[in-house]
């Protein structure tokens, strides 16, 4: 090494458990520090993942980390007081947490994970978030004191690594819903449906939160979809079609055997071929129901309809088809041709903004393998020139900036399924990691909440549990 000696000092750092003892300079780049462990383990600098006081960063100042240099300037150089470096392959999932950063899991209190996978993804959504800070009642009513419970949980969740059990939430939840109470023959808690749980916390959120001044909740605002429903009677082309709009908070994904992509099968269920009493043929007739969506929320759920009522055996069962499903996804074929001609210059522009991204997460990958600071700050003045294109674009339309101004969605918190009915098996939360950096290297991560074990997978990871099998599959799809 061309530095002073007097700069240098030797540390040993672990990996795969062997000790390997490098020299390091302070005064210099931690990239170079890098390069001198890949020298010495063979890990490639874009993968390594070193720690010293938490994540070592390429951006790193080394003289800041009290490291203690060695005086010397011949010979053999000895071993500094050092904190001992350890890959974070050496680690255990505590450490992990703690050293990342990684969100605190939820305690399994038996036949939980329907619930604790559920919290989960509710967690990531941010006008839930501000709404509950803001709450405060003293009403005995099962929905307040499930929000208030839900209140404190996210709040407590916020402030530990430490696994938090949900008694209170699930409490009151089953006093609001006794069906979450059910023991089985031997006295234990039964397993429940995710989905269940998610439509009854969302029911109990709705009529406790605050509303605006036409009396729409947070949760309508949010989340909530306008359906506009077409009616035309099959049998009788004469008939004057009915047009009605209807308020939901999810939209369904059914599933058939001809289901490959998750937007076929949402496009599947809002059309429809139904049965009613015909005005003008004075008898039951055959009606093609067509629906598209007039409003888009901010934060658009999806339901996987994987589970049906099966007689022979009198239980649930799974359809273990594979299905499809994008990170990001476009909804314009889905919206009414009045929305579609409205968001269609913003969802046009969003999608070169994102093609732009992609394009120069590539570049970085390709020439450097990681983004260094100097990229993130190019970035995020990127990034603020395509917020000003949108808002404009925007305020050109006069768009409702509480619904969704593109039309275009983005994939962040799931809950998958692992078995072969919904009476058993396993549930476990998925949610998108902030990335530090605008542009990351490599695939973006996700966290894992199997209950109270929290790890971190890529993307590869989300996109293929898209079914096929018994092993965990997308279930609910929390997109924003």
């Amino acid at each position: 090494m061309t530095a002073t000696r007097s700069h240098i000092m030797r540390v040993n750092i672990k990996h795969s458990g062997k000790t390997h003892q490098v020299e390091v300079d302070p005064s210099k780049p931690a990239t170079d520090f890098k390069d001198v462990i890949y020298q010495a383990t063979g890990v490639p600098v874009d993968r390594m993942k070193v720690m010293i006081k938490g994540l070592l960063k390429d951006d790193t100042d080394l003289s800041k980390l009290g490291l203690k240099p060695v005086i010397g300037t011949a010979g053999p150089l000895p071993t500094a007081p050092t904190e001992k470096i350890t890959f974070i392959e050496d680690m255990d999932q505590d450490q992990i947490a703690i050293a990342e950063g990684n969100p605190a899991g939820l305690v399994n209190l038996g036949q939980t994970c329907y619930l604790n996978s559920t919290l989960q993804a509710l967690k990531t959504i941010p006008q839930l978030n501000v709404a509950l800070d803001g709450f405060s009642s003293t009403s005995s009513a099962p929905e307040s004191k499930v929000t208030n419970s839900l209140k404190n949980l996210f709040s407590g969740l916020n402030q530990t690594a430490d696994p938090v059990p949900p008694f209170a939430v699930l409490s009151n939840l089953r006093i609001m819903a006794p069906q979450f109470a059910e023991t089985d023959n031997a006295g234990r808690y039964s397993q429940q449906d995710a989905d269940e749980a998610w439509t009854q916390l969302l029911s109990a959120l709705r009529a406790s939160l605050g509303g605006n001044a036409g009396g729409e909740s947070v949760i309508d605002k949010a989340m909530g979809i306008e359906l506009t429903t077409k009616l035309q009677c099959a049998e009788a082309p004469e008939e004057t079609p009915s047009t009605t709009k209807e308020r939901h908070l999810k939209l369904q994904c059914n599933i058939s055997i001809n289901t490959n992509f998750l937007i076929s099968g949402i496009q599947d269920s809002l059309n429809q071929q139904i049965e009613k009493t015909s005005p003008t043929l004075d008898r039951m007739a055959a009606y093609s129901s067509e629906s598209r969506l007039s409003r888009l929320p901010q934060n658009l759920i999806v339901h996987m309809v994987r589970f049906y009522w099966r007689r022979d055996i009198q239980k649930k069962a799974k359809i273990m088809r594979k299905v499809k499903f994008p990170l990001q996804l476009d909804s314009l074929d889905l919206v009414t041709d009045e929305v579609r001609s409205q968001i269609q210059p913003t969802n046009s522009l969003v999608k070169q903004i994102l093609k732009d991204r992609d394009d120069r997460a590539k570049i970085i990958k390709r020439n450097a393998g990681k983004a260094t600071s100097d990229d993130a700050t190019k970035e995020v003045d990127i990034r603020r020139e395509e917020r000003q294109k949108v808002e404009e674009a925007v305020k050109e339309k006069g768009i409702d900036s509480e619904t969704n101004i593109s039309g275009m969605y983005e994939l962040y918190a799931m809950v998958t399924h692992k078995g072969a009915s919904a009476d058993s098996g396993h549930y476990i939360g998925w949610t998108r990691k902030e990335s530090e950096h605008p542009i990351a290297s490599g695939e973006e991560e996700w966290f894992k909440f199997d209950d109270d074990k929290v790890s971190v997978v890529t993307a590869d990871k989300i996109l293929s549990m898209d079914g096929g099998g018994e092993d965990s599959v997308a279930y609910i799809l929390l997109y924003r």
